[in-house]
């Protein structure tokens, strides 16, 4: 079973080349295909340093299209069966490409969705190896003694000589803090324990998830006009499709986090009218107060909260009595009062 690992990546060089040396001691050959999107630091010279050690097809947009359009083009190059995203900014499992690949081969009509965890310590340094500070953190390093500096670093050695020490400096989540991590907690509770739930497409992740490259292009790819959530939006492409998401125990993916943080897709809402738009379902509708529900800032009754993915599908069949669009409203979210098909009858 042929993989093509797809690195989509932008103004993150000297993180890429740490990802790009994950995957040199992976377990399983594959295919990288890298898509530089519009990067305006060294990314072209780490890309061009690692094509000596790794069997590399790159692209290089002059100006940024996207994460979306950079996955498309990724994928159009690829050559392998089975896709399986990357970002450029997080580490690969030595066993990353075989647990995918594994999957797939006992059977195609799958999402595979790995865990992804994240390494806190890097969210100060610009380059995590040289420890280069983030230019506004620079004083706080400087104050830190030699042995904490060392602490924080993520090197190319450590990656092929001791990747297990990397391992157990992790967090589970994709960014730090204890949001990021109960969402992944409820999205693999789901995944394993569910496997016939409806709204399992919402538990997609960005990054470490896997399909066949036919059913990838048969719905068309990821929705460019989506830059939050896209990967979400395809999942649920995928499984109206036939395609059922499962997870892909093993696969591991550690996120060299950065000190700005993340876009809140509960503050930046631009995504919700498109996506709804594309699919006028309860789910796609609930979705953000099913992440408002688990947010420790949300003050919300407990019987608004919808607390897990089966809590969500029971909400989207109109199970629960709930006026959602008041809810909505509480809580600041885009006025989406266009009735919604149930799940299962768009």
């Amino acid at each position: 079973m042929s993989v093509s690992v797809i690195i989509r990546t932008k103004d993150e060089a000297d993180r890429l080349r740490l990802v790009m040396t994950s995957l040199m001691r992976q377990s399983m050959d594959a295919e990288i295909v890298v898509v530089n999107d519009g990067s305006g630091d060294h990314t072209r010279a780490v890309i061009e340093e690692m094509s000596s050690s790794l069997p590399l097809v790159v692209m290089h947009h002059e100006s940024a299209r996207g994460r979306p359009a950079a996955s498309n083009a990724g994928a159009r190059l690829a050559s392998g069966q089975v896709l399986l995203f990357l970002d450029g900014d997080t580490l690969a499992d030595p066993d990353f490409v075989c647990h995918h690949a594994t999957l797939h081969a006992a059977q195609s009509d799958l999402i595979g969705r790995g865990e992804t965890c994240n390494l806190r310590c890097t969210r100060f340094l610009l380059d995590p190896e040289a420890l280069i500070p983030q230019p506004a953190e620079a004083a706080k390093i400087a104050r830190l003694s030699a042995d904490e500096r060392a602490a924080m670093m993520v090197s190319r050695s450590q990656i092929l000589d001791n990747f297990a020490a990397i391992s157990r400096r992790a967090e589970l989540g994709v960014y730090p803090g204890f949001g990021p991590r109960r969402l992944q907690e409820l999205e693999f509770d789901a995944l394993r324990n569910h496997p016939e739930c409806t709204v399992l497409w919402a538990a997609a992740s960005g990054s470490n998830q896997s399909m066949a490259r036919d059913a990838f292009l048969s719905v068309g790819g990821f929705n460019e006009a989506l830059d939050l959530i896209d990967h979400r939006e395809l999942a649920l492409r995928l499984c109206q499709a036939g395609l059922r998401m499962v997870p892909v125990n093993g696969a591991k993916s550690y996120h060299l986090t950065h000190r700005s943080g993340w876009r809140d897709p509960l503050q930046d809402t631009a995504w919700e009218r498109i996506f709804f738009t594309c699919h006028p379902i309860a789910s796609v509708k609930l979705l953000a107060v099913f992440w408002a529900s688990i947010s420790v800032r949300s003050r919300m009754a407990d019987a608004e909260r919808i607390n897990s993915l089966i809590e969500l599908e029971a909400a989207a069949r109109g199970d629960t009595g709930v006026d959602y669009d008041r809810v909505r409203a509480h809580l600041g979210l885009p006025d989406l009062r266009t009735s919604p098909s149930r799940d299962g009858a768009e």
